[in-house]
């Protein structure tokens, strides 16, 4: 077995058993894939930001298709990743220097052997090239969308790399760890250190699957005694050695192969379905905040301008309903004005618990604007205006934040909900603009009239 998510599958079987099984599995990766692609409900603004990687669940259908396996080789800079690569392939087609950082953008070539068709090795740019965030980046959203990754070292694995390392196993992604420059090494001191990567990578991938490779191994110094018994110095040419994880990589393909890539597919598919999310509730989000301020004002002024104390308390009440009902199909999850006005009730019992001085100030300021005879009444209804403005927005802030978990108040229930939301508040920031709100649209009025 080798680095991947705990426990997933991965035995061997007989081929014909895994075949139906991978079949089955990219099945269900297709259908993942093209439900993504053609999900009508998701607002053309969100698929337009994530254009890039719809155009990557495209090109993975495509893969899909075509039954190719893609292999990335990931790691710091001069680990030998290109080498590396070009060794499996046994042609010199990735740009390989003893520069620092040669490989600056990601590139794909075919496996050439004839066993090999749809195989598709990818360099990526090192993972700490100085300055190189951009290309850290890049270098990882290859391995997110590659079917397994070659996680490749020249010397024990550091501490960021085991981080690299944890990051990719977190994604699901089959890693095989390939200890390069092993001609480096006498055969202890290759002992040890292949027994030190993994003891430092026990439990996240398999002892098995830590392998030595020589990808581009130095000359060998060859001594000769000649005739006249001097020394003549030469080179001898090493070929790579590479065969051992050459050797591994095909196992992992011939009993799961097609369940690599499904998996693969499937995990993007998840990946992708979160951003989708995310962003959907972001944008529900915004539209939420605009539609409470809306009613927030409307319930300030409506307030504001009736002078009968329970006539301001049912119209509280019914804009409150009417805001709750229209957030709901906001978020697509529709409320009946039943369901939203015990909505509104829960909120408005657990926030009059946890605030009841400024509930008395709503009924103290209503109380006011009747007595002054409306010697004041811009003052006093502003201020009875602001308090209700105020109280709108707590119901629905933490109405916005009861339908963004799908209708649910979660482990602490609504008083836990309320509570947080009012912590959030600045509450005399938010009564200023409202009596801000408010006045200027008495003063409209007043000016119309």
């Amino acid at each position: 077995m080798f680095g991947r998510l705990p426990g997933w599958p991965w035995t061997s079987r007989a081929a014909k058993t895994e075949s139906t099984v991978g079949d089955d599995h990219l099945t269900l990766a297709r259908e993942s894939l093209s439900e993504l692609i053609d999900d009508s409900r998701l607002p053309a603004g969100i698929r337009e930001a994530l254009a890039h990687d719809y155009a990557a669940v495209e090109a993975m259908l495509d893969k899909l298709q075509h039954g190719h396996l893609h292999i990335s080789a990931l790691g710091r800079v001069s680990t030998g990743k290109s080498s590396l690569l070009n060794a499996l392939i046994g042609d010199k087609r990735f740009a390989a220097s003893p520069l620092h950082g040669e490989t600056q953008h990601s590139s794909m070539q075919a496996w050439s052997e004839i066993e090999a068709a749809g195989v598709y090795l990818i360099d990526t740019p090192g993972l700490d090239e100085a300055g190189g965030e951009e290309r850290e980046s890049m270098a990882k959203e290859v391995a997110r969308r590659s079917d397994l990754v070659i996680f490749v070292l020249d010397g024990d694995i550091t501490d960021s790399e085991l981080t690299s390392l944890r990051t990719l196993l977190a994604q699901g992604r089959p890693v095989v760890v390939a200890l390069n420059k092993k001609d480096l090494y006498t055969a202890h001191e290759l002992a040890a250190l292949l027994e030190s990567v993994r003891s430092k990578t026990a439990g996240l991938v398999h002892p098995g699957d830590v392998i030595a490779v020589a990808a581009e191994p130095r000359p060998q110094q060859v001594i000769e005694r000649a005739a006249d018994g001097s020394e003549v110095v030469s080179e001898r040419v090493r070929h790579p050695d590479v065969s051992d994880l050459k050797t591994r990589l095909w196992d992992i393909f011939e009993a799961e192969g097609k369940t690599l890539a499904a998996l693969n597919a499937s995990l993007f598919a998840s990946d992708l379905s979160d951003q989708v999310g995310r962003r959907m509730l972001e944008a529900r989000r915004k539209i939420g905040d605009k539609l409470v301020r809306t009613y927030c004002i409307a319930k300030g002024v409506a307030v504001a301008f009736n002078p009968v104390p329970v006539a301001d308390l049912f119209a509280a009440a019914f804009i409150d309903v009417g805001m709750v009902v229209h957030l709901s199909r906001v978020y697509d999850l529709p409320l009946s004005r039943r369901e939203a006005g015990s909505l509104v009730g829960v909120i408005v019992a657990e926030a009059a618990a946890l605030m009841g001085t400024v509930w008395a100030l709503h009924f103290v300021s209503s109380a006011l604007k009747v007595g002054t005879a409306g010697l004041s009444t811009i003052v006093t209804a502003g201020a009875q205006g602001a308090v209700a403005y105020y109280s709108t927005y707590i119901v629905g802030r933490v109405a916005a934040e009861y339908l963004s978990a799908g209708k649910s108040w979660g482990d602490g229930g609504p008083k836990k909900v309320v509570q947080e939301i009012l912590d959030s508040l600045d509450r005399d920031t938010v009564l200023r603009e409202a009596r801000v709100e408010i006045r200027k649209r008495l003063g409209m009025s007043a000016g119309s009239s």
